[in-house]
């Protein structure tokens, strides 16, 4: 990090403002070299002053600027910082950047801006990754777990476990070591009491794993169900304008409709699918299948059947695809009257819930939002819950450390050496180390950075 780096930080595009940052020892030198400012005296750190940007060369004005300055320790990079906002065209931050580059500073890697802050010390691992996390989120309910991250909130949770690890090992090492020494033998009911406690703590993070997953990458519903049952209708009154086309006629929709949308804070991804059915008619046999493919990577699904008829064998054959997935199961067009009851599907889908609906009037909607909150939520998690798991390296590292406690656990009842029982802690200790990068290696490091925008 001997080198200054520079990149545009702001999306390309017209806008009314665009920013270069420049980050490194000589961030400071080049923002001289091209700026003329309008003021008497220097730039100072932390002032926004007014200028134009010029071409050393030739004298030539590229535009009118603000420059920040940030002096080092106190900017994102902990590194000298300088920002130059112009006017938000593509040609001004083009030339601007370009001009950057020639007066000495290097085009940046995605990332490594954050990258900087984080091998500065100014954040640790888990912090940078919330960082993205902020940048893309698409509801308030992401971007709040992803502030509580980038606070620090998920890091102080983990080095509380580290730090109960820490003195585990600390005690584990002595009695190991110094055997004849007067000092308080570790007893094996001590290490089961120590292992059982950090256990619960890594546990109690975890369960918050599969909500914080939703809440940051969405939640995926397929709507599946023979033809002319209300998917469509559905998929409608949910997204609240009409998306998709709705007629009497069976097979209209022949191929799967995606959208996007915010349901209680929570982002889910809809997908209207073709009604299954037998059918001679080859466009929408591949309306089927991709129906049958979105069925398989879905999160969650929403099964409706025509209530008032009685179930055929189209409705048991998705009945049985059903059974033992996450689903909740529409008794739709109940203002037709009613041939089928709950018990008739609880008995065939037991693990299914099962509303009356009649979308037709709209009926039954705000329960089936209750229901796409309650599988995020699961009725453990709170909306407020302070600390959650949202990323999957660190679901599957503080699996990892899981099962190392385990092991450890398992080595204590079996009476086996410290020096043994050892290892697994230490391995805990790691695998949670690599959440906030303590013990992280660089292969990892540029893993998650590359995933980065130019620029932060």
């Amino acid at each position: 990090m001997v080198d200054t780096i520079a990149a545009i930080a702001t999306p390309y595009g017209e806008g009314g403002i665009g920013i270069i940052r420049i980050s490194g020892p000589d961030a400071l030198e080049i923002l001289n070299k091209i700026f003329v400012h309008k003021g008497n005296g220097n730039i100072q750190p932390r002032y926004a002053t007014y200028g134009s940007v010029v071409d050393p060369e030739d004298g030539v004005m590229i535009d009118e600027a603000l420059a920040i300055y940030m002096k080092a320790p106190a900017s994102y990079t902990a590194e000298d910082v300088v920002e130059i906002q112009c006017h938000g065209s593509v040609v001004s931050l083009r030339k601007i950047l370009a001009l950057v580059l020639k007066m000495g500073a290097r085009l940046s890697e995605p990332g490594e801006f954050t990258k900087r802050a984080f091998l500065n010390g100014r954040i640790d691992l888990s912090q940078a990754e919330a960082v993205m996390d902020v940048v893309k989120a698409k509801t308030d309910r992401t971007f709040d777990v992803a502030i509580s991250q980038l606070e620090g909130s998920l890091s102080g949770k983990i080095n509380e476990i580290r730090h109960h690890i820490l003195d585990l090992l600390v005690d584990i090492t002595v009695n190991i070591d110094y055997p004849d020494e007067d000092i308080e033998e570790m007893t094996y009911d001590q290490l089961q009491t120590s292992l059982s406690l950090i256990g619960e703590m890594i546990e109690k993070l975890l369960s918050t794993a599969d909500t914080g997953r939703m809440i940051r990458e969405g939640i995926r519903i397929a709507i599946v169900g023979r033809p002319n049952v209300g998917k469509s209708s559905l998929m409608n009154l949910l997204l609240k304008e009409s998306r998709a086309i709705v007629t009497e006629i069976p097979g209209t929709t022949r191929d799967t409709i995606e959208e996007a949308l915010t349901i209680r804070g929570i982002p889910v991804y809809l997908i209207d699918t073709a009604g299954i059915r037998q059918t001679g008619d080859v466009i929408e046999q591949i309306g089927i299948e991709k129906a049958k493919e979105a069925f398989n990577t879905a999160d969650y699904i929403i099964f409706i059947i025509d209530a008032s008829q009685p179930l055929n064998e189209e409705d048991l054959e998705i009945l049985s695809y059903v059974n033992g997935r996450k689903s909740l199961i529409l008794l739709n067009k109940q203002d037709k009257g009613n041939q089928v009851i709950a018990t008739d599907i609880a008995n065939k889908s037991p693990n299914s819930d099962i509303i009356y609906t009649s979308l037709i009037r709209g009926e039954g909607i705000e329960e089936i939002e209750d229901k796409i909150e309650e599988l995020v939520y699961g009725g453990e998690i709170s909306q407020e819950e302070s600390v959650m798991v949202s990323n999957v390296r660190h679901t599957e590292l503080l699996r990892k450390s899981k099962e190392a406690v385990s092991d450890a656990m398992e080595m204590v009842l079996r009476r086996e050496p410290l020096d043994i029982i050892e290892i697994d802690v230490r391995n805990a200790y790691d695998d949670l180390g690599e959440i906030t990068g303590d013990t992280v290696t660089d292969e990892i490091l540029n893993e998650v950075f590359s995933r980065f925008c130019l620029g932060k």
